[in-house]
């Protein structure tokens, strides 16, 4: 006679791997299609990357040194425009203005306005 514990009984183990297993396929599926769609739509918002990729390029030890925005535009993507603003106070701006229907992105970082003077100030990133 056997035992009834011995039925249908599955390893803690391989269930956790099992679980494992099939979490990690649905993580890979929803990313590929989130992918996918939008390659296949073209809506990509490249002004945030785009923006960490400037404030990288303007800041040293966290500060935006406005002497150095005219070099901004070099990481705006291939093919796209731009344009890079600074507002601490005065303003500082590379790049032709705008149109209305641009992608753009807005960081709050610290600014230094003159030697040993740093103020709270915005970026902004537009690309089109």
């Amino acid at each position: 006679m056997s035992r009834s514990s011995d039925k249908g009984a599955t390893e803690p183990l391989a269930a956790l791997v099992a679980v494992f297993a099939v979490s990690t396929g649905l993580a890979l599926y929803a990313g590929v299609l989130d992918g996918a769609l939008v390659s296949a739509t073209g809506d990509r918002n490249v002004a945030a990357p785009t923006a960490d990729s400037v404030e990288q390029r303007l800041s040293t030890a966290g500060v935006v040194a406005p002497d150095r925005v005219a070099d901004a535009l070099a990481v705006i993507p291939t093919g796209y425009e731009g344009n890079v603003t600074v507002r601490a106070g005065q303003r500082w701006s590379v790049g032709p203005s705008p149109p209305v229907d641009t992608a753009r992105a807005r960081r709050t970082v610290s600014v230094r306005v003159a030697p040993a003077t740093v103020r709270r100030g915005t970026l902004r990133v537009s690309v089109w």
